[in-house]
Formats: structure tokens, sequence, C-alpha cells
């Protein structure tokens, strides 16, 4: 049965373009068919077909209109009119694929289930409906003796419920009934209701339904109608769309296209696994607050680690499992980050797929712990910072043109050194409340060292010529983390706020990072406002791998100069990544001084309007990376990042996922039994460090700018 049909371009590599094809989505046989022509589809000349069973769809967000299907190990490319067009054909193509995902055969390794077991199964919900029925109306005789009218009220209401609830589990039993003597019918054939040999068919919700012919689709008719499911059908498919109702389809064994050398466009880094066709196992999920936890697998194969990077005695003792001799701030301060072989994990990834559509808002959906990176996003944040002297540096330029190209080359360095590894891992979620400080050591200023501390800076032991920083988790739901740095010497701070928010695009993750910072120069009373690029999980089932997306601003209010930079994700076909072109404009421009153009984690060069040559502009892996300094777990605070994740961070890097993940549920624990305690004593969270501003905005509450006068005689 056609649930949708028209037209969409497919990318072929023959063409090397996009090609018109008309297309037809059988809900039923869970096809999606295509054709040369409408008219070639009326005379049944397929082209190809792509099956949907165990296949993933895919969007990108930097794009409106295209989108994928990947099955069978390839991913086909189609492109729509519009962005209203491609909505609707990915909602009917998920839906389709979610229930023909309910017709995977039994996993190989259980037992298929027999008659038997059928039968006690509806005996024992037989048995739980009586117990039910015997407490409802315990609870009606209760309800006529109450005398308290608020009490009376509220049990008239769980009776209500009760009622309907006993409604709905009466319907149920009558349904497996009727699907045991579907599935196991008479010497292997259904037989219909006697006296009814008429009948007709429909198709409703991937069902197949033979209703008699006095009988109306839509009436009540449990006990004459007869559902075919799904599982009973796949072997005898053929034989029912012998009815003349419904068209016959063959379901081939692999999507094709009748062209094998057009070849379909997919990227290698985009083909699933081998495995992926398989069958997930079965999964135990945890509902907390709505969220959806997957466990990691039980067996995992050891990690591979290069002995000549790692960090010499992370362990004291020769003995693993003494946790008491555990250096943890050298497992922090190892900065090898074993890659993850998401084969090895198929079945949990694919699992995890299968709960959530596309464009799922992913903020409440906890990812397997085994792609965590060690670290919590607010230590992530602080890599801003990794290279500091080009922060620092900003006050020293004297002309507002070069201190608004110095920004824009801080900001432009500051995104390379945020990844550790080569494959996508994701930080820890920082729970409410959590700290981490760091501060860096930066090239000495034209007054030599300061040994002199800043007691009343946000750390609190650092000097006045060290760069600061502190992060603090200010919010759950929404998740808001706001961090702040500062250099007293150099007279500069940022402070900004980030709420990230996460959306499911099939074989891609995004997340939006909403929020802005703001770069404050004291010498002359400047602003600099920069907000942040989309980060994007891309190639999830095989190798994940990061890039930015999205257009992002720097300006300044008090000297009008701005800046627009455009983070370029990977073109739908050919292997450009990590682009980034940016755009400066003096104060009333419309035309810019200067362009910049290259990649975010490599070489960028700079073509100034009054130079005919463009020259470099910076290349960010031939500057060092500064290693941030944070103080040692055992002198920190309980809520500091490090101290509270140490015991997650220990079992990611010893490959114990089962220790990982039970520390990583337990501080989720405290989390949720601390805001249960919060909601029932109605207090509210207070933070420690910030102050939300307005309804967006969240400052340190002891910033430079506050502790020391403006210097207005520089103030341009």
């Amino acid at each position: 049965m056609a649930v949708m049909e028209g037209s969409l371009s497919k990318w072929t590599n023959v063409m090397k373009g996009w090609q018109y094809r008309w297309f037809v989505l059988d809900d039923n046989s869970g096809l999606l068919s295509y054709y040369t022509s409408k008219e070639k589809m009326m005379r049944g000349v397929r082209r190809g077909c792509v099956r949907l069973k165990g296949a993933i769809i895919g969007i990108d967000d930097e794009d409106d209109s295209t989108f994928t299907i990947t099955v069978d190990h390839k991913t086909f490319h189609f492109q729509a009119r519009d962005a209203e067009e491609r909505h609707k054909w990915v909602q009917a193509l998920e839906d389709t694929i979610i229930r023909h995902a309910s017709r995977t055969k039994w996993d190989s390794f259980h037992v298929s289930p027999t008659i038997k077991d059928l039968d006690n199964k509806v005996s024992e919900a037989d048995a739980y409906l009586q117990l039910m029925i015997e407490q409802t109306k315990q609870l009606e005789e209760r309800i006529i003796s109450f005398t308290d009218l608020d009490e009376k009220t509220k049990c008239e209401t769980i009776l209500e419920h009760a009622n309907v609830m006993l409604d709905n589990i009466k319907h149920s039993i009558v349904l497996l009934q009727i699907a045991k003597n579907t599935a196991h019918p008479i010497n292997g054939i259904y037989h219909p209701i006697p006296g009814k040999s008429n009948s007709v068919s429909s198709i409703h919700d991937g069902m197949f339904i033979l209703y008699p012919l006095d009988v109306v689709p839509g009436e009540a008719v449990i006990q004459q109608g007869i559902e075919l499911g799904s599982e009973c059908m796949e072997d005898g498919r053929r034989k029912i769309r012998t009815i003349p109702s419904v068209t016959a389809l063959v379901v081939p064994e692999m999507s094709y296209s009748s062209s094998e050398g057009e070849d379909d466009f997919f990227d290698a880094n985009d083909i699933p696994f081998a495995g992926s066709q398989l069958p997930s196992p079965t999964l135990r999920s945890f509902d907390n607050e709505g969220q959806t936890q997957l466990p990691a697998p039980k067996s995992i194969p050891p990690t591979v680690v290069n002995v000549t990077n790692r960090v010499p005695s992370v362990r004291k003792s020769r003995n693993p499992g003494n946790q008491d001799e555990l250096d943890y701030d050298a497992l922090y301060e190892d900065d090898d980050e074993p890659d993850v072989e998401m084969e090895s994990h198929g079945s949990v990834i694919r699992h995890l797929l299968s709960q959530v559509k596309i464009g799922m808002d992913l903020t409440k959906v906890v990812l397997p712990t085994f792609i965590l990176e060690r670290r919590s996003l607010l230590e992530m944040y602080a890599d801003y910072f990794a290279h500091p002297d080009l922060f620092t540096c900003i006050p020293d330029l004297k002309d507002p043109r070069d201190r608004m190209v110095q920004v824009v080359k801080w900001y432009l360095s500051s995104y390379h050194a945020g990844r550790k590894s080569s494959v996508a891992k994701k930080p820890y979620n920082p729970i409410l409340g959590e700290v981490f400080r760091c501060h860096w050591d930066v090239s000495e200023d034209e007054n030599g060292p300061s040994e002199e501390t800043v007691p009343d800076g946000p750390v609190p032991w650092c000097k006045k010529s060290q760069l600061t920083f502190v992060a603090e988790q200010v919010s759950h739901h929404p998740p808001i983390s706001a961090f702040y740095a500062e250099h007293v010497n150099k007279r500069i701070s940022f402070n900004a706020h980030v709420y990230t928010k996460s959306k499911f695009l099939g074989l891609s993750v995004c997340v939006y990072n909403i929020g802005q910072g703001v770069v404050s120069v004291l010498d002359y009373n400047e602003e600099y406002i920069v907000t942040f690029p989309n980060g994007y999980g891309r190639s999830i089932l095989t190798t994940p791998w990061i890039e930015l997306g999205g257009s992002v601003t720097i300006s300044s209010p008090q000297t009008g100069y701005h800046c627009d930079i455009e983070f370029i994700t990977k073109p739908f076909y050919g292997n450009k990544k990590h682009k980034v072109t940016a755009e400066v404009y003096g104060p009333d421009e419309k035309k810019s001084f200067l362009s910049i153009s290259g990649e975010w984690n490599g070489l960028m060069e700079a073509k100034w309007a009054d130079k005919t040559e463009p020259e470099l502009f910076i290349d960010v892996n031939a500057i060092e990376i500064i290693k941030k300094q944070v103080r040692p777990i055992s002198q920190q605070e309980e809520n500091e990042s490090r101290k509270l994740w140490k015991e997650v961070t220990a079992g990611l890097k010893f490959n114990e996922i089962d220790k990982a993940t039970n520390a990583k549920q337990s501080l989720e624990q405290k989390q949720r039994d601390e805001a249960k305690e919060r909601k029932d004593s109605v207090k509210e969270w207070q933070t420690r460090l910030f102050k939300k501003v307005g309804d967006e905005q969240w400052l340190y509450t002891r910033q430079l700018k506050q502790r020391l006068p403006m210097n207005s005689t520089n103030a341009t």
C-alpha cells in the first residue's frame, strides 16, 4: 500500500549530480521504490528500490532540503523541493521504518517462544486482572464510607483511572487470545468466522485486517475481525497479496539500482559497519525523570594504548583493584584518549537509534558510558584559552582595528585544542553546582612577573600575572554553563554562558551552543561580544568525528568594528571538512577590510583589502598549546569537576566500563535526590559564583571591571 508518492531528486555518480525520479513509499512491504517518471511507475518499470527495514534516516541542519537513507551498507542521497516537503518524506519514512523494526526476528541467542509460553502469559495477565478487579472493588466500597470531601474526590479520580486501566487490560487480553489463534491456525490455515465466508481486506497501521462483508471498518469488531500480525505474515506475505485489494510487490533481499554503473553516491566515512542489519540484543532501559539510559555491554575488547605516550605511574600500586593507591591527578593529565571501536558496541548504538526520531531533543537521553570523554564539559570550555598569549595580548595593541583583528585571531584559534581524540567523544554532563577552576602561566609582561596573589579573584591562590578561569553549572534543565576568565595585570576578562541543546539528525547529532561571551578590555572601555557555532557529531555508526557549523558574529559596540564568521560543514558531496571563512568590517563599512579563509583546525589565510597577495593569518598546529594548571584533587572542594568525576574517569581509563557506569549513575541519582529534596521543601537552587541578569545572561559576581577602576584615559 503506497502511503506516499511524488518526485524527488536522487544523487547519481554517473551524471555527477541530481537526477529527477518518481518515488513510491510502500508501507506494507517497507520499500521505497523509484522510477524514471510517473508514467514508468504506472507501467511498473522500476528503476530501483531501497529496503527500509533496519534503515537509518539522516538530515543535515545546514541544508534544509536533502536527506539520506543508510541501509545494506550504502547511503542513498535525496533532495526535496524545500524543507516542508523533506519533513513530510522523513516523517513517512521514519514511521515505516519503526513499524518494520518490530518485525525483526527473535534474537538468535534466545529460544523462540512456544504456544505454551503464550498461554502462560495470557493466564498470568488474567490473574493480575482479577487482582486488580478486587482492589478496584475494595476502593469503590471505601469511597462510600469517606466523610472527608477532599479525600473522597481524590479517591474517585483514582477509581476513574483504575476503571480505564481495567478496560485496557481486558482489551489487551482479548487481543493476545486473537494473536494466538492467528499465529497458530488450525492445520496451518487461517479459518474465517463460521458462516462468514465472504470478506474484504484492509490495511491499517501496518496490520492486514480481514473484515466480514457485513461489518463496516471502524466499528468494534474484536470478536469478528482478525488482525494478521506482521510476524505471522512474514512467510505468507505473497499468498496474502493475491487478494485483489492488495498490490503484489516482491521485496528484494538488498536495496538496488537497475543501473549498477550508476553507483549511488555515498561517503566511505558514513558506511555503517557490516553488522548493521543484525537484530539488536535485548537491552534493559532505565527510566529516570524521562531519561532513556542504555547500559554498556558486559564484554568489551581491551583498549589498545600507545605505551610510549602514557603518563607514568598512573597507578602507584601494582594491584589494579586497589583504588586507594590510584593517582587520579595523573589520569586527567594523561592526554592519551584511546579511540572507540563503535563496531564492537553496534548493538547498543542501534538500540539507541531505535529510541529516537529525526529532530528529537536529546537533552534527556543518557548516552552509553563508553563514548564519554574523560573530563567534564566545564573543563572543555577552558580550552578556549589553550593559547592564552593570543588572548592576553589584545590590550597591548594601540589601534582598535588591530585589537579587533586580534580578538578574531584568538577566537578562531580556540576550537582545535578541544579535541583530544580523532574520534568524537562526549564530555560528562556537569551536575548542578559543579565547578571547575584552572589557570595558565603566560609570557611575562613589561612589568615583569608578579608574585602578588588575587584573593578576591576566581582562583584565589593564583598570581596577578596568570590567566585564571572558573566555570559553574548554573542550571540543569535547561543545561546552562557559565564561565569566566581574567588576567589582572593585562586588565582583560571574558564572561560567557552557553545553553546546550542536542538534536538527533539520523546519522548525526547536532549540539546547538546557545549563548554569548563578552571580552572586556578595561584599558579602552571596550567590549567584544561573541557567539558560538553549532557542533556536529557525524558518522555515529562507524567512526564518529566532530565538525563545526553555523554563523557566528563578533562585534564591539564601542568601536563599531564587527566580524561575520561562517563555520562550513562538509558538503553533501566532496571531502572538504572543517572549513571556515570570516569577514572583518570597520565602523559603518559595508565592505570588509579583511577576509579570512581556511580550516579552523589547521591553517587560515588572510586577504587584506589593500593588499594583492594573501598571507598567513594563523596556523593553529604550529603554535604551542599551553597546558592548564589544576589544583590537586586532594585539595579540591567536593563539587569540583575532577573530584566529582574521578571514579568515572578511572573506570574509562582502565576500560572498566561497568564501574564507570555505576559511578556515573551514582552521581546522577544523588543529583535527582537533591532536586526532589529541594522541591519538597520548596527551595530554589542558589548559584555560588554567577548571577542571572535579565532572562538570559549569567554574569560572574566579582568581575575584574567591578574590582578595578576603568582606565578612561585610553578609552577610544
